[in-house]
């Protein structure tokens, strides 16, 4: 099933933060299969740069385990920036357990994917923010 969009719609911009190449371009091509514009890094120093940054991010999908600086910890400064506060994050990991899903959530996240997931689960999950 696609969904279709009309010429006026905005295309959304979307930061990918993921230390696995593999992981990230397969969130990259399904998202962009839809109207979105993604923005791929692999670290979480480099997730910062973006986020501490004035480029409009839309929604940020956040893995917990990467070099330099953890998922958890990028979204605790994100929601710290008051530009950034209300931007919708999903934290995606290979840590399923029941702590880093309540840590995550009680840091400001919007939900939390547990890998192996579905990209087109999480494509719709995406797209109900923005119906």
């Amino acid at each position: 099933m696609s969904l279709e969009f009309s010429a006026d719609e905005p295309v959304r911009h979307v930061l990918v933060a993921d230390d696995e190449p593999h992981i990230g371009r397969i969130i990259q091509m399904k998202l962009e299969r839809g109207r979105y514009r993604v923005s791929l890094v692999s670290d979480g120093r480099d997730a910062l740069e973006r986020i501490r940054g004035d480029e409009p991010i839309d929604f940020i999908l956040l893995d917990i385990m990467m070099p330099y600086v953890s998922g958890l910890d990028v979204l605790a400064e994100t929601r710290q920036l008051p530009a950034r506060q209300q931007t919708p994050v999903i934290v995606l990991t290979a840590k399923g357990q029941d702590s880093d899903r309540r840590r995550a959530l009680d840091l400001g996240a919007t939900d939390f994917f547990t890998k192996p997931f579905s990209p087109k689960k999480l494509l719709a999950r995406i797209d109900e923010f923005f119906a």
